[in-house]
């Protein structure tokens, strides 16, 4: 772990803290950016936890993720059934 600098503001010292590089990872999608917004909005002390840890983007990215392979799921079972509605529909 660093030491700790300081930057001197008036009379006060003040810690000069920052996150680590973002990783180069792809941009968030739908889902992620949602679940960003609902953070900020709703649960602030969550988002500033997540923040702060740097668990905030591994957090979005799973809930992306997760968002994106249910909708796929949803999508094929939608499209087999819509398979077998035409075979009774036309047979």
């Amino acid at each position: 772990m660093e030491p700790l600098t300081y930057s001197v503001c008036g009379d006060y010292l003040i810690p000069d803290i920052r996150l680590s590089d973002p990783p180069d990872t792809p941009p968030l999608g739908r889902y992620g950016r949602k679940r960003r917004s609902f953070l900020r909005e709703h649960r602030p002390i969550l988002y500033a936890c997540l923040l702060l840890s740097e668990k905030l983007y591994p957090h979005l990215r799973e809930t992306d993720e997760a968002a994106a392979h249910r909708l796929a799921e949803i999508a094929d079972r939608d499209q087999a059934e819509e398979v077998i509605n035409a075979e009774l529909i036309y047979d």
